[in-house]
């Protein structure tokens, strides 16, 4: 089969892969999966695959749990990624990136609070990236969430100019990407994240004046709620 150029740019492209596990399971009696999901996965562009496995409902529960009964201090935390792109009027007919509000909730000792952001995710030949807009005007930036989004023009969102926009690169169905901003002179954030099929695992660790004010010595682990 000769592949067109459409479906080159769709990160689709001509593979013996499955050939040859079916040949090796077939010849070897190995084990290897030929299952539909894979062969999806494969033919998928770069960017729908990303989306898929970072938007949703996730928790860190089983982390939790394990974190109490080995007597550790360690936040509960909620992470909903939502795509919003139907509540942005006026997006360019070329318009391929995918707008995320994402909504982090961390409770301690019985203190909750809340962390949204505005995200927008693109695709570019050596990766995926993340960049941070700022919450829309009218919104309150405490307790902005999908459900209260307004509607907002497109030409009214605003890139943020302190967060450092994240590369994510891609090995064995894994994405991995981090990166450091400078918001003031003495605050620093860093921030780590891995997606899979199976997690997320997000470091976001801030610094003022070189000492951690929020964050912890391993990733928090969610899983799909």
């Amino acid at each position: 089969m000769v592949l067109d150029g459409a479906a080159i740019q769709k990160g689709i492209h001509e593979t013996t892969e499955y050939l040859e596990l079916f040949l090796r399971n077939l010849l070897l009696n190995e084990k290897n999966k030929l299952n539909n999901r894979n062969l999806e996965v494969k033919n998928m562009r770069k960017l729908d695959n990303f989306i898929e496995m970072m938007t949703g409902h996730f928790n860190n529960k089983e982390q939790f749990d394990k974190m109490q009964k080995e007597g550790k201090i360690y936040p509960y935390a909620e992470h909903i990624n939502t795509i919003c792109n139907g509540k942005i009027l006026n997006l360019p007919k070329d318009f391929n990136g995918k707008f995320i509000v994402e909504e982090s909730y961390y409770e301690t000792n019985g203190k909750r609070h809340a962390s949204p952001h505005l995200f927008l995710i693109t695709e570019r030949e050596d990766g995926i990236v993340l960049s941070s807009y700022e919450i829309p005007e009218g919104e309150d930036k405490s307790t902005f969430s999908y459900g209260s989004m307004k509607s907002v023009d497109y030409t009214e969102l605003k890139k943020s100019e302190k967060f450092t926009p994240v590369l994510y690169h891609e090995k064995d169905g894994i994405w991995e990407g981090g990166s450091t901003s400078q918001f003031t002179p003495v605050m620093m954030f860093k921030l780590w994240e891995k997606f899979s099929d199976r997690c997320l695992e997000v470091s976001e660790i801030m610094e003022i004046n070189g000492k951690r004010t929020f964050g912890y010595d391993e990733p928090i682990i969610y899983k799909r709620a």
